[in-house]
């Protein structure tokens, strides 16, 4: 299994104007505890060009801020102009994931699955 190839795939898939976690994409690509892994390959341009790396925030919806990106806002200027709401709360930025969280149904998650299993990955 590739695991950056199968993160690769489900990050190109995460809809315009919602955010995934780390770990939902870790769960998708078959792997429910390499959420780290994740952050590890968008910060390492291991995704690809196609990968939406603002998209991806953590399990409390906080963004990753100037590590991951050019300035500390450029997450928050990109998700914002996808009408994602990004508020300042407690020094950092964050969303409601409640609100614009990606909630990927059941089917999309076999659709991943059959793709995976096409490429060999």
């Amino acid at each position: 299994m590739d695991f950056y190839q199968r993160a690769g795939i489900v990050c190109a898939a995460i809809p315009r104007g919602k955010v995934a976690t780390y770990g939902q994409i870790a769960l998708l690509c078959g792997k429910p505890k390499n959420a780290r892994q994740v952050g590890y390959a968008l910060n390492r341009g291991r995704l690809g060009t196609e990968a939406p790396a603002h998209r991806v925030v953590n399990a409390k919806g906080i963004l990753s801020g100037a590590a991951a990106f050019d300035t500390f806002d450029m997450q928050k200027t990109l998700l914002e102009l996808e009408g994602v709401k990004v508020r300042w709360e407690e020094g950092t930025w964050k969303v409601d994931l409640l609100r614009d969280g990606w909630k990927n149904t059941m089917e999309e998650a076999e659709a991943f699955r059959r793709v995976f299993e096409e490429k060999g990955i």
